[in-house]
């Protein structure tokens, strides 16, 4: 009896660490530090020159996604928001400037009913108290930091459930044929913004969640005019 207990609870052992690998795993941590309010004095004199200086872009929300993967114990599971707004800010020579987007929290989906039931009540979003959140970015630079992969580093003010935390996080941005791509996954502690159900205590929810964003930003044409001047200028004092 005491051999067969001891198997028994061996393949229970090895079907649990089976179960525990998840997409989460080796993921880049988004830097989470709490908010502080910047003092600027001259914010409308900036506020001013900066939209002389960069274009206002919408998101194709058509072929951009918000996207998450949570995982529990027994495996992972992805959702999304349907409807969110965003805009991103590019300058001259259409280098990424500043990003912002809004999100309906009440538009969260998973691929499960019963779990979208469950993140939209208290115990995780509570929707109908907190229906939105927000990320406003405060600086974009270019690089990565550590074994990070992307082209540039986003720090900004990430809100959800009324709760603000500046954030950084990697993400890749091109430009190919007058369309600009930004691509970034990372991963979340979801404590830092107050959603703290643990599960069950056999199917515990691991803390982080793993943010998938994919936007695509359309370019104009006057854009596109002031890059080709930009190149012919180069080519003339060549």
């Amino acid at each position: 009896m005491f051999k067969k207990t001891m198997v028994i609870l061996l393949v229970s052992s090895l079907a649990l660490t089976v179960a525990c690998e998840s997409e989460l795993d080796g993921k880049t941590a988004a830097t989470v530090h709490e908010a502080t309010e910047a003092v600027d004095e001259s914010a409308e004199k900036e506020a001013e020159e900066e939209q002389e200086a960069y274009r206002e872009v919408a998101f194709n929300k058509e072929t951009s996604k918000i996207e998450w993967l949570g995982a529990k114990v027994t495996g992972d599971h992805d959702g999304g928001f349907k409807e969110w707004d965003g805009l991103a800010k590019v300058n001259a020579e259409n280098g990424l400037e500043k990003v912002k987007f809004t999100v309906d929290t009440t538009s969260l989906w998973s691929d499960n009913d019963r779990l979208t039931g469950h993140l939209k009540n208290d115990d995780f979003f509570d929707v109908e108290k907190y229906p939105e959140a927000k990320f406003i970015s405060s600086s974009i630079k270019e690089g990565v930091e550590g074994e990070a992969e992307g082209t540039h580093t986003v720090t900004g003010d990430m809100t959800i459930k009324d709760q603000t935390k500046t954030i950084s996080f990697p993400v890749t941005a091109a430009v190919d044929d007058n369309l600009m791509k930004i691509d970034s996954e990372f991963t979340l502690m979801r404590f830092d913004f107050g959603v703290d159900f643990k599960g069950q205590a056999d199917d515990l929810i691991r803390d982080e969640v793993l943010m998938k964003l994919s936007f695509e930003l359309p370019l104009d044409e006057e854009a596109v005019a002031e890059e080709a001047a930009e190149e012919v200028e180069e080519t003339d004092e060549g």
